[in-house]
């Protein structure tokens, strides 16, 4: 949480992070910020995965999910969001964050790389909507 806490203020992204309550959690759903993430315990007899796909029904503009569960990630694509692996998002917290200054981002040098030179292979929709998603994140 305080590696994503960090990543939200650099960022400045909305992340809601989204726990399991089935086995031992209360009678009522409960909700939370710390950090500036939204923290969502779910209620007893009821599945984080209930929750997380409650919240991306109801939301009306695209979200980035970040889930290893097939199920979730299929529930994602076939609403509009736009899934990222949880280890592929783990890499990017294990990165050194950049600090954003307006439209730019600060690189070291030895972070840059020169564009591939010949013909990339053609990426499918669901792997371009990935992409974008990543560069955002």
């Amino acid at each position: 949480m305080e590696r994503l806490a960090e990543y939200k203020k650099i960022k400045g992204h909305y992340i809601t992070v989204v726990f399991d309550g089935w086995k031992s959690g209360s009678g009522e759903e409960s909700h939370s910020l710390t950090g500036g993430i939204k923290v969502i315990y779910s209620r007893l007899g009821e599945k984080a995965d209930a929750v997380i796909k409650r919240i991306i029904s109801s939301e009306e503009k695209q979200l980035i999910v970040i889930t290893s569960d097939r199920e979730i990630a299929d529930y994602a694509w076939s609403n509009g969001s736009v899934v990222v692996s949880s280890k592929e998002f783990l890499d990017i917290l294990g990165k050194p964050l950049k600090v954003e200054t307006g439209e730019f981002d600060l690189i070291d040098e030895d972070e840059y790389e020169l564009p591939k030179k010949g013909s990339p292979r053609r990426l499918s929709k669901k792997e371009k909507a990935k992409t974008r998603a990543m560069s955002k994140l």
